[in-house]
């Protein structure tokens, strides 16, 4: 049964690191704007890798959903 991240996020932080593709569902765009984001340094705070794969600390990227949101309020 797969959770919807979005749901966890908007719930409190997930107990584990975000895919790409976890991220790509939170924010409703299509997975290669997240990569675009990544490879161009825009966007959510960058990822790390573990081994070949990308990871988001979900700590960080609720900043920046919040850093967004003010920014646009102001």
């Amino acid at each position: 049964m797969a959770t919807d991240p979005r749901a966890i996020l908007r719930a409190g932080l997930p107990d584990r690191y975000l895919t790409p593709e976890d991220l790509a569902a939170m924010l409703t765009v299509p997975i290669e704007t997240v990569y675009h984001w990544r490879k161009r340094r825009i966007g959510p705070p960058p990822g790390f890798r573990v081994g070949r794969h990308v990871r988001y600390d979900p700590a960080a990227v609720r900043a920046w959903i919040d850093q967004q949101t003010a920014h646009d309020a102001a």
